[in-house]
Parts: structure tokens; sequence; C-alpha cells
């Protein structure tokens, strides 16, 4: 093998160096070739029960912050709905509101993955 060209010592540092004509565009800079392995994957990579992990701190922290709030508002409201009319602790009330907002909102959410689905559904047959 006779190039014009030095090997580099060093393969990580290896750049095009072929001779280039006056109208020619400058070389690209090569990539080190690989041995073939797959690149060694990350050990601190997320993982399933890493993700439960964190979903159990979350939640945790849910809990607390929601005994707090629970505590603090323990203050009896009078609630009328729709000709119902009782009283309630303040923090069941808005606790009961949020439940039902997040219903809906799960329903609503529900019913647009569905449309979406059918959607692609359809595309795929044409």
């Amino acid at each position: 093998m006779s190039d014009n060209a030095a090997t580099p010592a060093d393969p990580t540092t290896a750049t095009a160096t072929a001779p280039t004509s006056p109208g020619a565009a400058a070389p690209e800079e090569t990539t080190p070739p690989t041995s073939g392995r797959a690149p060694a994957k990350d050990p601190l990579r997320g993982s399933r029960t890493s993700g439960a992990w964190a979903a159990v701190v979350g939640l945790g922290i849910l809990l607390l912050l929601l005994i707090v709030f629970i505590a603090q508002n323990t203050q009896t409201v009078n609630i009328a709905f729709f000709g119902w009319d009782g009283k309630a602790p303040l923090a069941v009330a808005v606790l009961i509101a949020a439940a039902a907002g997040l219903l809906l909102a799960t329903a609503a959410g529900s019913l647009r993955i569905l449309q979406l689905r059918r959607r692609v559904r359809k595309g795929k047959r044409s």
C-alpha cells in the first residue's frame, strides 16, 4: 500500500488529508472506524424500576401536601348543587370538585385518543 498521506498513530484524531485542487471543496472530517461492536449501554440509564421509584416518591410528596391541605381546611361550608343543599368540610368539597374535573378531563382525552386511533387505522387501510 502506497498512500501519499501519512497514517496518524492515533485513529481517533484521523482526518482526511487528500490533496485538493484549487476549485475543489475542502475535505470533510472522517469519523474513526468502529470495531463492529454495539456501543456499551449506559448503566445509569432509566428503567421501569427507576420510573416506578420516581412515581412513588412523587405520589408520596403529593400525599403529604394533600394531608396538609386537609388539616388546614377543616371548616364546614354550605354547598348547593342543582337543588341539593348540604354542609361539608371545605377540603372535602374542593377535593371532590378536583376529582370531578380530573374525570372529565380523562374522558375528553380518552375520546380524542380513540378518535386519532380510528383516523390512523383508516389511513393504513387506504
